[in-house]
């Protein structure tokens, strides 16, 4: 929240989506939120195709998401046993799908233009600097998708 509050004056009043823990997103917002945007964050609990279907993405076409920022990969105790469960009654190719590679992939070929996503698990603080990161090289300083993501691999 107060990365978006810092950066809310450039480009950011646009912004609109789902924030907070209280409840998730049922498709249909999925859906909105992907379909009418020109760049989409994702910034949660464990892997992010954990929390939409398959079938629903798949059959999806976002060519106005130029830019996809998944920064997800975040593990808790509770998130883990949450996935656990849901995983039990996934096909290991199902569960393979929504690895990061898989995923990228999927969402490149529903349209979105560029995605930045971690490889591996990571931390709520590290993602937080990605995020701080991310923000200040798009919005403040104007870089390019490629010359960020250079940045963040330094």
């Amino acid at each position: 929240q107060e990365i978006l509050e810092k950066y809310y004056d450039l480009f950011t009043v646009q912004w609109e989506g789902v924030i907070g823990n209280m409840c998730a997103p049922s498709q249909a917002e999925w859906e909105q939120l992907l379909t009418n945007c020109s760049a989409f964050l994702f910034y949660g609990m464990e892997r992010f195709m954990s929390h939409v279907l398959l079938n629903w993405l798949v059959a999806m076409n976002i060519p106005k998401c130029r830019l996809v920022i998944l920064l997800d990969l975040v593990r808790s105790q509770k998130s883990h046993q949450r996935i656990e469960n849901s995983d039990f009654h996934k096909s290991c190719l199902r569960i393979a799908l929504e690895r990061p590679t898989e995923t990228a992939m999927l969402l490149s070929l529903t349209g979105a233009g560029s995605v930045i996503a971690p490889q591996w698990y990571t931390s709520l603080e590290e993602n937080a600097g990605r995020l701080e990161t991310l923000l200040e090289n798009l919005l403040s300083f104007g870089k390019t998708t490629g010359q960020t993501v250079h940045v963040l691999q330094k």
